[in-house]
């Protein structure tokens, strides 16, 4: 049985401010990441900037699950 990773504490849609708390990081870098293409789920609506929870959720889990190669 597998679960999707979810979080009743945050809304469906996140702001940038949301995912930076999320994340733990600043603003700043949140906006980096999501214009290197870093943050799966991110939209631009209009002139805002949104990011879908559970994408972030699922690239999180996944993250933890399968960590990266040393070099």
């Amino acid at each position: 049985m597998s679960e999707e990773p979810s979080s009743p504490d945050l809304p469906a849609i996140l702001t940038v401010d949301e995912l930076a708390a999320l994340l733990r990081v600043n603003r700043k870098t949140a906006y980096d990441a999501i214009s290197q293409g870093r943050i799966p789920g991110a939209r631009r609506v209009g002139r805002a900037i949104r990011v879908s929870r559970d994408a972030v959720l699922k690239w999180l889990h996944a993250e933890v699950r399968e960590p990266r190669s040393s070099r």
